[in-house]
């Protein structure tokens, strides 16, 4: 059997709770949270009771996920979901980045994730979540992954003319772009700038997530004036950034919890 595919490993794990959270199936979702999960989205207390108490609400709503990509770096698994009939979590369609870490026994300990409403196709006729959904080139994971730490070194710390310049060494020209207010290729993404369709900066990038030709960057900064988290997917081929997604979600001035949307060990 494929390791990818053994019940035991973390990403079939995670499939599992995914679907027993589409299902409403109690029993299994309780044997597969850890008592004292860790709960970092901002608007749901801690524990495995909690995340349980939620079931009620979902169902009543029809509330359920449709998973595009799963992929996972260690212990943490990478869910890229399609949210439907979703106005328990502000509309109905939402587009969110779940990061789940399993423990080792199996459990699934703790969580993080950033939401945002579906939009529209962009210009370029792509949404949040359409393209390839493959993980392909396991051996170029960590020539990946540091590939986005490198760009995020720019992206946080550089002057505006080395931001310019880290996007032609770092992006194919024509790249496919999923953000709604741009169009593909590094032309569209300035004219979004320029416009100001897009208006944001990069403070600081707390993980690098990677798994072949996927890797996910979670950072924190500003959007449109408000502090933000931002999970960046990004495709890479033969060493470049093919591909672009991502979710942005401001963050609140309170929260239910005091985990913090970041906190990776």
């Amino acid at each position: 059997m494929n390791a990818s595919h053994s019940p035991n490993t973390p990403k079939a794990r995670v499939a599992r709770l995914l679907s027993a959270l589409k299902e409403g199936d109690v029993p299994l979702l309780t044997s597969l949270l850890h008592p004292d999960y860790i709960q970092h989205n901002p608007g749901i207390p801690s524990g495995r009771d909690a995340f349980l108490g939620l079931i009620p609400v979902l169902k009543q709503h029809g509330t359920h996920a449709d998973t595009v990509r799963l992929f996972a770096d260690g212990d943490y698994v990478i869910a890229h979901n399609q949210w439907r009939n979703a106005a328990p979590f502000g509309a109905e369609e939402m587009v969110a980045f779940d990061i789940l870490r399993v423990d080792d026994e199996g459990r699934i300990a703790e969580h993080w994730d950033a939401m945002m409403p579906q939009r529209p196709a962009n210009a370029a006729g792509r949404t949040l979540v359409d393209g390839p959904t493959e993980v392909t080139d396991r051996d170029a994971t960590e020539a990946n992954r540091a590939r986005v730490r490198a760009l995020f070194e720019v992206l946080t710390g550089g002057t505006p003319d080395e931001k310019v310049a880290a996007f032609s060494e770092y992006f194919a020209p024509d790249f496919r772009q999923h953000n709604p207010h741009a169009g593909d290729g590094i032309s569209g993404f300035f004219e979004a700038v320029q416009s100001g369709s897009l208006d944001f900066s990069f403070e600081k990038q707390h993980r690098v997530f990677a798994e072949g030709n996927f890797v996910l960057s979670v950072s924190e900064g500003v959007h449109r004036g408000k502090p933000a988290v931002f999970y960046d997917l990004l495709r890479l081929e033969r060493g470049r950034i093919v591909e672009h997604w991502d979710v942005i979600q401001d963050m609140p001035t309170e929260a239910v919890n005091d985990n913090t949307m970041f906190g990776f060990a």
